[in-house]
């Protein structure tokens, strides 16, 4: 029984072997002679072969002298296809799938010299949500293949000619290509030439030779070109930022991925690489994408490289040559394309030179530069105005060499985000030009992603220009190290908008000018706890004549040179919060001369005394010991009717400042004593004790001293000029001490002097003896033994007047007490009548002597006159002659 059941079985599966046999071959035999009229009728194509056979069993197809067309070449939503291939091989291909479903499906396609045209179908709609995926093949290998590939619009998208193609899990869909690659596969290997690649109606893609070998690509001659005009980018496009073109020699590169919009490939070489953008000045909207693909590069080397950017104007704005090139991790997309760097890197290496960079004033130059991530060294930098006026600062500058050490450099949110660690700028000269606009428009600091921060500053060897027009601040030999160099959100509110922690500065042979003076030093060194100025020195720009026709009102004139100045402590110029606490201020060695002409016009501003002047700076100062040594100061005044300027000395001047402030120091003592020493008209010792309080609010102040052994011959420099007055005799002791506020003064003073004359002079500076009897009759020749002490009291400040003009005013009322009497007014107007009265005598003692000259003139010309009529003048001739 069993066996019967195995021959049964056996009879059955034989008769189903020569039925599948049988079916095989009448299909074959169907699918020869009916095939191309099926699928003429029952799809959208045309096909023709030589020969063909099919295999149900395994779904291999083997065909050759095949040529395909569309029935409808017009139809847009199916793929159109127009051409002819040699030998066409597929291997399990999905029958059910291609007659029923309309869609091909394949584990291996083999075309041989194929030459075809194929048209995509028109994008599904979006909102359908559908998707078709028509072609689907595992592996596919096309040789000696001519292939051109169109959108439905038929504007060609990718052709290549003499196609060796073999790739592995190729896709070709029917999506929308305006943001996605037409294909879609693993693993390739391509060779052919005079290769297009259209992405979209911008750019072309373009090599004349496409070839791999052991999984590396090698392209030549690679371009991508921009499809329309800069003037047309402009038009058609005018959200975009920026227009590339891209060209190569030579590029190679290995693992090559494709994935919808994304194009991913490692060890990137490029051989004389050519890239130029073309910039706009439109800011794209934050939705619309300006760059439609990802580019991811493993590793990116460019060799002997040309970079420019262009104006919108056409006009370089970056020219660079000879650059060579190496990135890690390269990434382009619609995001980093609108950054100012478009592209991210994990690391690169870039080395150039004739480096150029124009802006709308200026022209950077450089020779070399080398250039990664932690570094920047730039040779030969140099930036040259285009223009010789400008409302900006303009820079004329060289540098022999720029260098940076950097812990982070990067764009986050559209912004710079930087780290440097050092920064050293070597040999840098030139001139900066300030600009003109007094307007000028805050720094906008919103491509700056904070904090920015430079942990060391260098500058060395260098000689700098400010140039302020007619004030020209110069720094030559300069050499200055600043540290912690922060800007950050609160700092850009300040006028200088970073702070810094330690800084030194060095420059030789400085100098400045102003309006009416130059300042210049040998050498000045500022730092943040120490200052040191060599040879200081303020000098007039213009003489004494033409100062005083320059200004409106009356002003002093300042010669000012000091030997050496130092200053120690600490101090914050730059932050919100600025103080100055020192511990030491010293001039030593300093020559000042101060000249002020009454010519011009009073000047009737308040002069506030000291302490409001200290008072009124705005910010704490505080310092503890100042001294003022070995020092000469010299003030000269001159009048309408002086005969050139009087003149006061004082040689050998020494001053001593303790607590010198603002009175915004918290803790600090308010007192300001001062005490002087000095050589008074280069002939008596000078001793003054003077105090200040800064907190007081009425400006109380005292100030005591005295004079001694003063030869009054002496002050004649002072007093001889304009007030036409000489003196003689000594004066063996002047001692004053007064207290007084910003109303005026009180106080006492006391004079010792011997043999004290005055002598008035005549316009041509002889001794007017009459004028010179009469006023020393009123004065005190000889003070005693032991003079008494003169009160003075009430002395009234003028408030347009400086505080020497009230200490004066009280100094000249004690000596008028103590040479005419106490009784001041009355002698004064005594001795003003007897003056009157002696110049009035004189004056008619002139008019009566000229009177009795006119007549005694007339007297005789009269008797000349009257001898001519009685002819003596004859006879006495005549007597004469006979004589």
């Amino acid at each position: 029984m069993r066996k019967n059941y195995f021959r049964i079985l056996l009879r059955i599966l034989g008769i189903i072997f020569l039925l599948f046999l049988a079916v095989n071959f009448g299909i074959n035999f169907w699918l020869k002679s009916k095939l191309p009229g099926y699928i003429k009728n029952n799809s959208d194509y045309k096909i023709s072969y030589h020969s063909l056979d099919v295999d149900l069993g395994t779904g291999n197809i083997y065909a050759t002298g095949i040529s395909v067309n569309n029935k409808n070449a017009e139809n847009q939503n199916v793929i159109r296809l127009q051409g002819t291939v040699d030998t066409l091989s597929i291997s399990r291909l999905g029958i059910y799938d291609a007659l029923f479903r309309k869609r091909i499906n394949s584990s291996n396609l083999l075309l041989k010299n194929p030459n075809l045209n194929i048209i995509l179908a028109k994008p599904i709609d979006d909102k359908t949500g559908k998707r078709r995926n028509p072609v689907v093949f595992e592996n596919l290998k096309i040789s000696s293949g001519t292939i051109q590939i169109f959108k439905h619009t038929k504007q060609k998208f990718l052709s290549v000619q003499d196609l060796n193609l073999q790739v592995e899990n190729l896709q070709m869909t029917e999506e929308a290509v305006e943001n996605k690659l037409p294909v879609v596969f693993d693993r390739y290997d391509i060779n052919g030439r005079n290769f297009f690649f259209r992405p979209d109606n911008l750019y072309a893609v373009t090599t004349e030779y496409i070839t791999t070998k052991d999984g590396k690509m090698n392209l030549k001659e690679f371009a991508l070109t921009p499809l329309l005009s800069y003037a047309n980018f402009r038009k058609f496009y005018p959200s975009k930022r920026n227009l590339y073109a891209f060209k190569t020699s030579e590029m190679q590169f290995k693992d090559i991925e494709l994935n919808g919009n994304k194009i991913r490939l490692s060890n990137a070489e490029f051989e004389d690489p050519e890239l130029k953008i073309y910039t706009t000045n439109v800011k794209p909207p934050a939705t619309k994408k300006d760059f439609n693909y990802v580019v991811n590069m493993e590793e990116v080397l460019m060799k002997n490289a040309k970079i420019s950017i262009l104006k919108p104007a056409g006009t370089p704005l970056l020219n660079v040559e000879n650059i060579s090139l190496n990135i890690n991790k390269f990434l382009m997309n619609a995001d980093t394309s609108k950054q100012p760097l478009p592209f991210q890197y994990a690391d690169f290496n870039i080395s150039g030179k004739n480096i150029g960079f124009s802006s709308e004033t200026e022209n950077v130059k450089i020779a070399a530069m080398a250039l990664t991530p932690k570094s920047t060294e730039l040779s030969s930098f140099s930036i040259k105005p285009t223009v010789s006026k400008s409302d900006k600062t303009l820079l004329d500058l060289t540098a022999q060499k720029v260098k940076l050490q950097i812990n982070e450099f990067k764009f986050v949110e559209n912004r710079l985000k930087l780290n440097v660690q050092n920064v050293l700028i070597n040999s840098l000269n030139g001139k900066i030009i300030t600009g003109t606009n007094k307007n000028k428009k805050k720094p906008d600091f919103r491509s700056i992603y904070f904090p920015l921060t430079v942990k060391n500053l260098s500058l060395k060897n260098s000689n700098l220009t400010v140039d302020k027009g007619n004030n020209p601040l110069i720094f030559k030999d300069l050499n200055a190290t600043v540290q912690q160099v922060e800007m950050n959100s609160s700092t850009i509110k300040n006028p200088v908008p970073f702070k810094t922690g330690f800084y030194s500065i060095t420059t030789r042979n400085f100098s400045y000018g102003t309006k009416f003076y130059n300042l210049s030093a040998s050498l000045l060194k500022f730092g943040k706890n120490g200052v040191q100025i060599s040879n200081f020195a303020l000098k007039p720009k213009v003489s004494r004549a033409q100062f005083i026709r320059m200004i409106p009102v009356e002003k002093d004139l300042y010669d000012v040179k000091a030997d050496l100045v130092t200053l120690n402590g600490n101090w914050d110029f730059l932050s919100p919060q600025k103080f100055l606490n020192a511990s030491q201020l010293t001039l030593n060695g300093m020559n000042a001369n101060i000249f002020r002409s009454k010519i011009p016009k009073d000047d009737l501003t308040e002069k506030p005394l000291y302490s409001k002047l200290l008072r009124s700076i705005k910010f704490p100062v505080y310092i503890q010991n100042t001294d003022i040594k070995n020092s000469l100061l010299v003030y000269e005044e001159d009048t309408h009717k002086s005969d050139g300027p009087g003149k006061l000395t004082f040689n050998h001047f020494n001053m001593n400042v303790k607590n010198l402030n603002s009175g915004k120091m918290k803790g600090k003592p308010t007192q300001i004593p001062v005490n002087i020493t000095c050589l008074f008209m280069n002939a008596s010792l000078m001793n003054v004790k003077w105090s200040l309080d800064t907190a007081s609010m009425t400006d109380n102040f005292s100030i005591s001293g005295n004079i001694a052994d003063l030869p009054a011959s002496r002050v004649n420099p002072f007093i001889e000029p304009y007030l036409k007055i000489r003196a003689t005799g000594l004066i063996s002791d002047l001692i004053f001490s007064f207290k007084g506020n910003n109303r005026g003064l009180n106080g006492t003073l006391n004079m010792k002097h011997k043999d004290l004359r005055v002598s008035i002079l005549k316009p041509t500076g002889d001794k007017d003896k009459v004028l010179s009897a009469v006023a020393n009759i009123f004065v005190k020749t000889d003070s005693g033994t032991y003079p008494d002490s003169v009160p003075v009291e009430n002395v009234q400040r003028d408030p347009t007047k400086s505080f020497f003009n009230l200490f004066w005013k009280g100094i000249e009322l004690g000596l008028k007490k103590t040479l005419i009497g106490k009784n001041v007014e009355n002698t004064e107007k005594t001795v003003k009548t007897t003056v009157e009265n002696t110049k009035a005598a004189l004056e008619q003692n002139k008019t009566d002597l000229k009177e009795t000259k006119q007549e005694l003139k007339e007297k005789v010309q009269q008797t000349k006159e009257n001898m001519k009529e009685k002819g003596i003048f004859r006879k006495l001739f005549r007597k004469k002659s006979e004589n």
